[in-house]
């Protein structure tokens, strides 16, 4: 390590010194301090926040085809981006309906817009005049924040007496609020655009304020519903904790130095946005609220990818500053390599006297519980860390040896003695039953139709859905071992005591270079990334092959609404993309391959001279970014090289 430079060391800094806050601290002058850092590198954010909300809003009200798609949604397709014609990129773009040209977005923008009462371009350039004002005031704001003024101590005392539930009581009255702009404005306008009405000829929102309208069933209604009941929910447990004291005792004192850390209180943060980005992608399928959304099959898609990429980068994100946190506000304690039991009694018997005794005040006596908690379960680590290996070992070796059996059996031609739903079956218990207890009967389906497209119906779960959900549990668990071992490893193990002396970082190159890999937590940030990739891409895989089998079709003839599986397949009156090919080919790796990740590429890889070009090109160079990232990884890690040095250190 003292080498510094003269190594690699650097670079493993340079990336990882970005963003620790500490580090950046120490290394400023006395008057610029953490906070002003923080609260200006917020205000910079928003203002690119609000920049990218404008940007969005411009091109739909000067380059987009909003008017025309807002009149006849189901033959229009959305388009805000045209190509130039300079080499002929114009090749790109395709007819889009509306008598305009363009590239088809898939952001399902359009359909925001018209859920939330956007009903012409003027009020599109009304968002684009407001979010650029905005960012102006943003900018303006973190500039002067960390150049010229810097708002004193007073300030951020006052800024951390808001407690939980202050923000509660605050989200409450923000969804109400909403609520009531959803019944005064979007749901009037909406109702008067499926009733024919051209929006050019509608009123003013501010008009409808004063009108009585009757609004018809519509599902934005329960969004209203939603907003509505979540606020007065926000609210009343904003009420309670107040007035309970729980919440205000426990955010005034300091909770194992979490609270009080950037990185703790950041780390919590992105594991709650990770989270509500998980479920909403799932939502936005599953629930369709947005008008003329659901049977935009391409949309649904990319919605579903986007928020799904961007819970598995937030929560690598989270436990890489917890790691932070536990290497630079660790509890005292932390048990070392060489005397763990040793600490671990002393913890245990620290724990029993702090509990037992009820003298004192009740800050002292609250912060001792929360040490206790937190030693606790550093104390606890190798058990938590083994029962996560032990079930990756059983998962791995039982999902895949379902492949691998599968795969062998179909090589020998014995189609009857492989796991599927026409030979031996595994079916899904718990998921089995819940749709079971959602309808009368467990061979109900559901279907809702629009212009000839499924927007969601019943879907049958079977063997295939077992066995790839299994793969899912596996990646997942996986990359939660590598993630929780690196944060609850932080500060020491075994074979490195005083790791917290080294830092959140310090490179893989092997003991001669001054480091060893899947040592540090910096390490298993970029292991978990991988595992991260591997995880998110089978969701996606498995999702989209799923949706276009079983969901989404290219021609529906419905003539009664509610009939059993065996009934709509016999009947031919729904005609899938994939004609149901999933549950049939995706129980083996080689239908994977084949029936999936070749066949369904090959469309993209032919694209050459016609308006998917561009997408073709993108694929290309995604898939080679990928084979180059892993050379990067398997070679930058060091595996030979740390062998080799490893030999030569310990001789």
């Amino acid at each position: 390590m003292s080498k510094g430079p003269k190594t690699t060391t650097w670079i493993w800094n340079l990336h990882s010194d970005a963003h620790d806050f500490d580090t950046q601290y120490s290394k400023t002058t006395s008057h610029l301090n953490i906070g002003r850092q923080v609260l200006s590198s917020n205000l910079a954010h928003i203002s690119l926040v609000f920049f990218w909300l404008g940007g969005m809003l411009f091109h739909g009200a000067y380059l987009s085809n909003y008017s025309a798609w807002l009149k006849d949604p189901k033959n229009c397709v959305a388009s805000a981006q045209m190509v130039w014609s300079l080499v002929g990129q114009h090749i790109l773009n395709s007819d889009v309906g509306g008598y305009f040209q363009g590239i088809h977005i898939t952001s399902g923008l359009f359909s925001l817009w018209c859920s939330q009462g956007i009903m012409c371009q003027l009020h599109l350039k009304y968002g684009c005049a407001a979010s650029l004002l905005g960012t102006i005031v943003s900018l303006a704001a973190s500039y002067i924040q960390i150049q010229l003024y810097a708002l004193g101590t007073g300030f951020y005392k006052k800024f951390k007496t808001i407690l939980v539930h202050h923000i509660a009581i605050l989200f409450g009255l923000g969804s109400i609020s909403w609520s009531g702009h959803q019944v005064h404005i979007a749901y009037p306008l909406n109702r008067l655009l499926d009733s024919g009405i051209d929006p050019a000829v509608m009123p003013s929102p501010q008009d409808l304020l004063s009108y009585d309208l009757v609004v018809g069933l519509m599902s934005t209604e329960s969004v209203a519903a939603h907003h509505l009941y979540l606020g007065i929910v926000f609210i009343a447990s904003g009420l309670l904790a107040s007035r309970l004291g729980t919440l205000k005792d426990l955010s005034s004192y300091r909770i194992a130095d979490l609270a009080n850390s950037w990185h703790g209180q950041l780390s919590i943060n992105l594991g709650f946005t990770a989270s509500l980005s998980a479920i909403y992608s799932h939502h936005v399928y599953a629930l369709p609220v947005y008008p003329f959304c659901a049977s935009d099959y391409s949309t649904v898609v990319c919605l579903f990818c986007h928020h799904m990429w961007i819970a598995g980068l937030l929560t690598v994100g989270a436990a890489a500053h917890a790691s932070i946190a536990a290497v630079s506000h660790g509890p005292d304690g932390q048990i070392s390599a060489s005397n763990a039991s040793n600490s671990a009694s002393i913890s245990a018997s620290n724990a029993s006297n702090s509990a037992s005794q009820s003298t004192g005040s009740s800050k002292s006596c609250r912060s001792r519980s929360i040490w206790t908690f937190v030693q606790k379960v550093l104390i606890q680590r190798d058990i938590i860390i083994g029962h996560l290996i032990w079930v990756c070992i059983a998962l791995g070796l039982h999902s895949f040896g379902l492949y691998i059996h599968n795969d062998t059996l179909q090589a020998l031609a014995r189609a009857e003695d492989i796991f599927g739903d026409n030979s031996i079956q595994l079916k899904p218990l718990f998921a089995s039953l819940g749709t079971y207890f959602r309808s009368d009967n467990s061979l109900d389906i559901e279907i809702y139709v629009v212009d000839g497209k499924v927007v969601t119906m019943t879907q049958e779960l079977g063997t295939a859905d077992f066995m790839v959900t299994h793969i899912h549990a596996f990646t997942i668990h996986v990359t939660l071992l590598i993630l929780l071992k690196g944060v609850l490893y932080a500060r020491s193990s075994r074979l490195v005591s005083d790791k917290f002396q080294l830092g959140f970082r310090y490179p893989c190159d092997g003991p001669g270079r001054g480091g060893t890999c899947q040592i540090s937590s910096w390490d298993h940030i970029y292991l978990g990334v991988f595992w991260m990739y591997n995880a998110i891409s089978v969701i996606l895989f498995h999702y989209y092959w799923k949706m276009q089998s079983d969901v989404w079709c290219t021609s529906v003839q419905v003539t009664n609404s509610r009939k059993t599986l065996a009934e709509y397949f016999t009947s031919q009156e729904v005609s899938h993309i994939c004609s149901g090919d999933f549950s049939v080919n995706s129980n083996t790796i080689n239908g994977w391959l084949r029936n999936f990740l070749w066949s369904q590429s090959g469309q993209v890889i032919q694209s050459y001279s016609s308006s998917m070009t561009g997408y073709g090109l993108i694929f290309l160079l995604s898939h080679f970014v990928w084979a180059l990232s892993l050379m990067f990884l398997y070679s930058g890690r060091g595996y030979w090289q740390e062998l080799i040095e490893s030999i030569l250190w310990s001789r």
